[in-house]
């Protein structure tokens, strides 16, 4: 198949990468899979049995109403936690496989909604918003936006920063979160080779 490049000739891609079937449930997997690698885990919260305080008895079992060890029981403010969080790991195992199934996937249904544009380069030299805000408009495209550049340069990520929802990422740094959560995906036609020779 052939991927239309803006400003040059159409370029002659792999239907493997960019016209592969959807899968959802294998996107899914794989996006919640990179979110929850990204959480810290480092929650922790004391029990019972870790809390600082006397464990004396502090009234008599019977005769005043509900019996009652320590302060330091859950039931009291200040007391320990019932199930007290503890430091762990939020890490699925996703397939190298299944993970390049999924962005093909995904890079798959951004280019039948037309939602997958390919440049021949940025030509942002300088690092100017007002170049950048010129180019998106030369594009057409708005809302959430990615840039993806064989090698995005400093000048492409200063020009870039002050404006909202747009982020500028190079091909090792494509990941299924930013894919999903962009209204328009714009490639460099080099970026899109690096994409067939790792996706391939």
């Amino acid at each position: 198949m052939e991927l239309n490049v803006i400003g040059a000739k159409p370029l002659s891609v792999s239907d493997e990468v960019f016209g592969a079937e959807l899968k959802q449930a294998l996107i899914h997997q794989v996006v919640v899979a990179y979110q929850a690698g990204g959480r810290a885990g480092t929650k922790a919260q004391l029990s019972r049995g870790e809390m600082s305080g006397t464990t004396k008895k502090f009234k008599k079992q019977k005769g005043g109403g509900a019996r009652h060890g320590d302060y330091r029981a859950p039931i009291f403010v200040g007391g320990g936690v019932t199930f007290a969080a503890k430091p762990r790991s939020f890490e699925q195992k996703v397939n190298r496989k299944a993970y390049r199934v999924a962005i093909r996937s995904i890079l798959s249904e951004l280019n039948r909604q037309d939602r997958l544009k390919v440049v021949d380069g940025f030509g942002i030299e300088e690092a100017k918003t007002k170049a950048m805000v010129a180019k998106l408009a030369e594009l057409q495209v708005a809302g959430r936006v990615l840039l993806v550049s064989e090698d995005a340069n400093e000048a492409l990520f200063l020009a870039a920063r002050n404006i909202p929802y747009l982020h500028v990422v190079d091909v090792m740094a494509l990941n299924p979160v930013s894919l999903v959560g962009s209204d328009y995906v714009v490639l460099t036609a080099e970026a899109v080779k690096k994409i067939e020779e790792w996706l391939a």
